[in-house]
């Protein structure tokens, strides 16, 4: 890697700020709006997360509710491809499809319109952070019944919770 990606990811790192038991007790929450707040840093993440991707075929940035949406909108417009929300429950007005998921307690779910994708697209799935996996690979089996994921990319892993096994091998998979 060279010392101008070195020094970028650095950047992004140290303008992310990690908050003590929020929401919750035990919790170290990676806070990016600090990182949102510093138009250098903003350019330098959808950069670097470009740079990984420049080279594939996507027809569309997937961005998973809330913070995809962030990063997805401004790597979707420098990708020159449409912007696909990935939502939570009841929040889309049309037809959707969903994808339900395991929580600590209890399930959840994502959906997408059901019109958003056709068969032959290609998408990449963008988020914030990976933490357990859960959420993350239930937007891949989401986007996998009506599309073709080519890879998911992340601002932020949290390595020890080991949320990147619980992802498929056959799509790309890259943390800043």
């Amino acid at each position: 890697m060279s010392a101008e990606k070195i020094n970028n990811i650095e950047k992004i790192k140290n303008n992310i700020r990690t908050i003590k038991d929020f929401p919750k007790e035990g919790i170290l929450f990676r806070d990016i709006t600090t990182a949102l707040k510093d138009a250098q840093t903003l350019k330098i993440t959808v950069d670097e997360i470009y740079d990984r991707f420049k080279n594939e075929k996507i027809d569309y940035i997937a961005g998973i509710e809330s913070r995809g949406f962030i990063y997805g909108m401004p790597l979707a417009y420098k990708m020159n491809c449409g912007f696909i929300p990935i939502r939570k429950p009841n929040k889309l007005p049309a037809e959707t499809i969903s994808q339900e998921y395991e929580l600590e307690y209890g399930t959840n779910k994502i959906e997408i319109h059901k019109d958003a994708l056709n068969k032959n697209d290609k998408v990449l799935i963008i988020d914030d952070l990976l933490a357990t996996g859960g959420t993350a690979a239930a937007a891949i089996k989401l986007i996998s019944k009506v599309a073709t994921p080519i890879g998911i990319a992340f601002v932020i892993e949290l390595e020890d919770l080991k949320g990147r096994t619980k992802l498929p091998d056959n799509i790309k998979i890259e943390t800043l």
